[in-house]
């Protein structure tokens, strides 16, 4: 897989033909020997990006920040990314939540052109600050590999806040149950509505929340990756290959509800039967074509315009239980429903270990932070049981 760094839209402007502008002489630069053969921030950065090439969405978002970097150095600062220093990179921190100036940075509202097109630019708009924090957090992992490449002295973003590392860690972008069942119910009463988006998402939150499984997985399946194979006591047994993170492949066990709702999709899609090998119908296809796949983007946006649905209908009951429900689903996202998935069935007592294996981490400590219902039995004990008693009189 061969790619640019820099479109040719901005690779033409003139800073970047400017020798000491492309890091052969940066201030930060190893002088030992390295790993990598690059002499070149471009190629330095290029050679980072090569190990993601098997995930295209990781690819695209990891080339998508360093370029914004490298742009931003030599054409904002005129000076190589290779000599950043911490107070460079305070400034760039800023400069995300506001790209100025606007017309040079930013693409028009609305509008999307690509990589080569002289009306392509590095933003969208200005970046929220969650996003701002995954920039950083990306940028530094590229700073720590270029050093461990003997490329760079130091990592700049590494003089950062560093969070305590035994800060307990507790997931809260998930849905209780009971925002779950309101989600579920406005989709429920679309079957007298709009019976064809009914269908999709209910088979797309099924997807969500009976496989666990991330945007990216949900986009990139095919129903061939449903098979079948016989458990020791001759019983048949679903399950569906899904290749992750990493590249990691693991298996997700189909229970008899899970083959249910892929049955009903199918035979919504007119696709007859149980899936075959090799089948190559997206797992979650078009509005307009089940067969045409659907990117990552546009299955955020199916879900976040059903939970904005759902949100306007809990803030005309006007009670503040369900404005702040209202709230929490308005800053949901279609990842909160794989958190949801873990939660509920930690929550219900599915072995830490299963539910570490079907969503594919890689630690079961990662699995223990969908542990609610310990800490919140916990805090009810503690204060039903352990009072001070001060008396008013």
């Amino acid at each position: 897989m061969s790619f640019e760094l820099i479109p040719s839209a901005f690779s033409k402007n003139p800073a970047f033909q400017i020798s000491a502008f492309d890091g052969s002489t940066g201030v930060n630069r190893a002088s030992g020997s390295r790993q990598i053969a690059a002499n070149r921030d471009v190629d330095a950065i290029s050679a980072w990006l090569m190990q993601f090439q098997a995930s295209k969405s990781t690819f695209d978002s990891y080339r998508k920040e360093a370029e914004r970097l490298l742009l931003w150095s030599v054409l904002q600062l005129s000076k190589p990314l290779s000599s950043l220093v911490y107070e460079d990179l305070q400034l760039y921190r800023q400069f995300l939540l506001d790209p100025q100036p606007a017309d040079f940075w930013v693409s028009s509202p609305g509008r999307r052109f690509g990589r080569n097109d002289q009306r392509w630019r590095p933003f969208a708009g200005p970046l929220s600050t969650s996003s701002q924090r995954q920039t950083l957090v990306i940028l530094s992992s590229m700073f720590s590999w270029l050093v461990e490449s003997g490329y760079l002295v130091g990592n700049p973003l590494a003089l950062g806040k560093r969070r305590s590392s035994g800060a307990p860690k507790i997931i809260t972008r998930y849905l209780d149950p009971t925002l779950w069942l309101e989600v579920k119910a406005f989709i429920l009463e679309l079957r007298s509505t709009d019976l064809s988006r009914y269908h999709r998402l209910r088979w797309l939150f099924s997807l969500f929340y009976l496989g666990g499984l991330r945007i990216s997985e949900v986009s990139q399946g095919a129903m061939g990756d449903f098979y079948c194979r016989r458990a020791s006591d001759g019983k048949e047994l679903w399950w569906l290959r899904v290749v992750g993170k990493g590249n990691k492949e693991r298996q997700i066990p189909i229970s008899g509800e899970f083959l249910d709702e892929l049955l009903l999709y199918r035979s919504y899609i007119q696709v007859p039967g149980f899936p075959s090998v090799e089948e190559q119908v997206p797992l979650f296809g078009s509005a307009r074509d089940f067969r045409v796949r659907v990117g990552r983007s546009s299955i955020h946006g199916t879900v976040t315009d059903l939970f904005a649905h759902v949100a306007a209908k809990l803030r005309m009951q006007g009670d503040m239980h369900a404005l702040r429900r209202a709230s929490q689903l308005e800053s949901a996202s279609a990842h909160w429903l794989r958190h949801t998935a873990g939660s509920h069935m930690a929550n219900s007592g599915v072995d830490l270990r299963v539910i570490r294996d079907n969503l594919g981490h890689a630690s079961i400590s990662t699995t223990s932070i969908y542990l609610h219902t310990d800490d919140d039995q916990r805090h009810a004990d503690t204060s039903t049981a352990h009072r001070v008693g001060w008396s008013n009189s």
